[in-house]
């Protein structure tokens, strides 16, 4: 089949599901699935349809499923303690109400350094909440703040494994990436809250998640705040930590990465801050417990299964083998650094994952570099953020993030597709924007 026909069935997929979604009403699992099905039936062969979702499904599962189970639990102990509320009206009473999703979006923009934009998401969506209860924000546009703010970061910054891999790749220099990867977040995160405001002015919102509706719980009721951060804020600084002593000890083999790594990882990281959010209950026993870990594992399911499910619908694309077609076909149009840009974009947009996107781009791209006058050090370090402000283009039904974001964040898939996907493209096309104009004084 050709190139032409296999993009065009792709994009008709990606057009269905948001059709299902938004149009008709449709269960976001269920429209997944059945696109996810069609899309297979029509491009791969029979005998790997089913193995070929079960496998999206289960390895998206596997990636992010303890992460958001034990993040479930650490919002609803945070909700039903009042523990997000006392953070939230410390943040407030720093910034003041007006500037709360300024506040959200720097919160959000330093945590997403070490982490990804998932596990930092699912903590800080409760935060998120609070501050659009208290500020009266709409709240995609809070979601919007705090999802791009992470996300910028997460696409052009090691240590996060796209940026990291490819930075290996093509022999980026890391730590002059780390410096001007952040110099160049801001403008896109920056772009991203602006535009995210002006598509939420003067409309009105609803949330559909049932603990978006909430009941205000008295000052003195609240618990204090520092034992409120430390479900936050332990995860945080234990994945920081195992992200610093990797680059430190990049064989990880030093006593200082045998240290640090177990705790650091992000599953035992999340469940360190399970931990500490129990000292939150005000009766500590096992029957307070378990009511909390079971109201937690109950609304944790549909956001696995959707989440999973659009992982799936990844999968299937990324099996029929567009993006690498399409990527080919650009390596011979000699338009610089749109080059690696473009790839990206394509990748991202067509399979979902942002680091999958890097990664395959970084592939192309590496044997073109003395061609398309990029094999300099300045050459390389441009092509790295050219390639990461494609992989933000864009985040929709494919991504798993979207789907989190959605979920956690209580917004419907409409207005997700609206404010978020929207808002990282104008994100990704700022970060672009400001590549090109430092390529004309560099290279």
């Amino acid at each position: 089949m050709s190139a032409i026909v296999v993009s065009l069935l792709v994009l008709i997929s990606i057009i269905l599901i948001v059709i299902l979604t938004t149009r008709f009403k449709l269960h976001a699992f269920i429209s997944l699935f059945i696109v996810s099905l069609l899309l297979a039936f029509a491009l791969l062969p029979a005998d790997t349809i089913i193995k070929t979702i079960k496998e999206g499904f289960g390895s998206t599962m596997a990636t992010i499923g303890f992460l958001i189970i034990f993040g479930a639990m650490i919002g609803i102990t945070l909700d039903k303690t009042g523990g997000t509320l006392s953070i939230a009206g410390y943040i407030l009473s720093k910034t003041g109400e007006k500037r709360s999703p300024a506040a959200i979006g720097i919160t959000g923009f330093i945590t997403g350094l070490p982490i990804f934009c998932d596990s930092g998401f699912i903590i800080l969506s409760g935060l998120a909440k609070s501050f659009s209860r208290k500020s009266g924000m709409a709240m995609p546009f809070m979601a919007t703040v705090l999802a791009c703010s992470l996300y910028s970061v997460h696409c052009l910054i090691p240590p996060h494994p796209g940026a990291l891999a490819a930075a290996g790749m093509i022999d980026a220099n890391i730590g002059y990436l780390v410096l001007i990867g952040i110099l160049f977040a801001i403008p896109g995160a920056t772009a991203a809250y602006f535009w995210s405001r002006w598509a939420t002015k003067g409309k009105h919102y609803t949330n559909s998640i049932e603990h978006a509706d909430f009941e205000e719980v008295p000052l003195k009721d609240l618990p204090p705040v520092i034992l409120s951060f430390l479900p936050v804020v332990v995860p945080l600084l234990l994945i920081t930590i195992k992200s610093l002593a990797g680059l430190l000890d990049r064989t990880g083999e030093g006593l200082i990465s045998k240290i640090f790594y177990f705790p650091g990882e992000p599953v035992i990281a999340l469940f360190t801050g399970v931990i500490f959010s129990l000292l939150l209950l005000t009766k500590k026993t096992i029957a307070e417990v378990n009511s909390v870990f079971s109201e937690a594992i109950v609304k944790a399911g549909p956001i696995l299964i959707i989440t999973a499910a659009g992982g799936m619908f990844g999968m299937v694309i990324r099996s029929t083998g567009i993006g690498d077609t399409i990527g080919e076909y650009l390596t011979g149009t000699g338009i610089g650094l749109l080059i690696p840009f473009l790839i990206a974009v394509i990748m991202k947009t067509a399979q979902g994952s942002s680091t999958v996107a890097i990664i395959t781009t970084a592939s192309f791209v590496l044997p073109m570099l003395p061609m398309l006058n990029l094999e300099t050090e300045w050459g390389r370090l441009l092509t790295m953020l050219a390639m990461g402000s494609g992989s933000m283009i864009a985040s929709h039904a494919n991504d798993s993030y979207f789907w989190v974001v959605t979920n956690f964040g209580g917004i419907k898939v409409d207005d997700s597709l609206r404010v978020y996907s929207s808002s990282t493209v104008i994100m990704g096309i700022t970060v672009f924007a400001c590549v090109w104009i430092l390529s004309l004084f560099v290279l």
